[in-house]
């Protein structure tokens, strides 16, 4: 945490902008241009910017700091004798002896076993609560995407064609599901498993070739569906694999005319988890701060 760094920065008394002390301690521990704009996995904020704001939080449910304002951050009586110890750092631990504090804390847990077992209580843990939640996401997410590729490698070829055009339906080709369906198979052309409506008006087509593969397709097989666009005079087509693709593959698909889009299977799993194929949610958090702007007097 940055709590004692940012409590020297308000060693002077005067009001500061929360957002200033921010690029400062940024050039204080002389963070590059990758670390000061790096944001979190949900995307909404800057990893800097989110550390910085839970150090003021800590020292203000410590009694440490004061938000006199919208933005503005003050050092109290509390926070000078604090600085006149000259702590070397600012841990949790320190700040347990401050009730204010404790009872923060308390809002995480309730018992010292809940506390044992729960890695977000950790108090010598140096990421942000909102950090410990966005990393555990993250691992959830990546544990649905392996469960979901075991389920996709296990069902049939025909279940694996259907799964292709509810992932393609739910994103808004093939207008509707049954107009898509009739044309999965159905071709005869050499290298081409399908084709699907770009939009649903039908104002193009899109050529498919969906390989339930646990061997990285090559050049090879992207080079036979090209020509097999060739043959059809079509310009656009999509090659799924429940695999991988060589990089000599994908430099292939780079180097012609055509567009060729190429989905392996994490993204056809991450897909289907954006569409909300094969899935379903379990629980949703919604995160909320305090609004300053109401809080905003006249």
């Amino acid at each position: 945490m940055l709590m004692y760094p940012l409590l020297q920065h308000l060693s002077d008394g005067q009001q500061h902008v929360i957002h200033d002390l921010v690029d400062i301690l940024a050039d204080q521990y002389n963070l590059n241009e990758e670390e000061r704009t790096r944001v979190l996995p949900s995307g909404n904020q800057k990893v800097i910017s989110s550390r910085v704001g839970w150090a003021k939080t800590y020292l203000k449910k410590a009694g440490l700091i004061i938000n006199p304002g919208r933005g503005i951050i003050q050092i109290t009586d509390l926070g000078r004798k604090t600085l006149k110890l000259n702590l070397t750092d600012l841990s949790d631990e320190y700040l347990e002896q401050f009730e204010g504090f404790r009872a923060f804390k308390r809002s995480f847990h309730t018992s010292k076993s809940e506390h044992e077992d729960n890695p977000l209580l950790d108090l010598q843990d140096t990421r942000t609560p909102q950090e410990i939640l966005n990393e555990g996401y993250q691992q959830l997410q990546s544990d649905l995407v392996s469960d979901l590729m075991q389920q996709i490698l296990s069902c049939s070829p025909h279940f694996f064609e259907t799964l292709v055009l509810d992932v393609l339906v739910s994103m808004g080709y093939g207008g509707s599901h049954t107009d898509a369906a009739q044309s999965v198979g159905r071709t005869g052309d050499g290298g081409i498993d399908g084709i699907i409506k770009e939009d649903k008006l039908g104002l193009d087509a899109i050529y498919l070739q969906a390989k339930r593969w646990k061997n990285p397709v090559g050049r090879p097989e992207i080079q036979s569906f090209a020509g097999a666009l060739d043959g059809v005079r079509a310009k656009k087509g999509i090659f799924i694999t429940t695999s991988g693709f060589t990089q000599d593959a994908m430099n292939y698909v780079k180097g012609i005319e055509k567009k060729i889009v190429l989905i392996d299977g994490r993204q056809l799993a991450n897909l289907m988890m954006e569409y909300n194929v094969g899935v379903s949610s379990i629980a949703t958090y919604t995160i909320k701060r305090v609004d300053m702007d109401y809080f905003e007097e006249e």
